[in-house]
């Protein structure tokens, strides 16, 4: 499994719970971080998932 893989998606969970406090909390500029952060996770998972996918077709 590529590091992409892991990184993002543990920037994807911090990313949703940023989001998640920020509206719980009425602050929409934490709230607009935490959705950039999560959206930011999930390209860098897709990113390793194309990597694995890369990788093991070239085995």
């Amino acid at each position: 499994m590529d590091k992409d893989r892991i990184e993002g998606g543990a920037r994807k969970i911090k990313g949703a719970l940023k989001e998640t406090f920020g509206k719980v909390t009425g602050d929409r500029v934490t709230a607009a971080e935490g959705s950039a952060e999560k959206a930011a996770g999930e390209a860098q998972a897709e990113t390793g998932a194309f990597k694995d996918k890369v990788r093991d077709a070239t085995k």
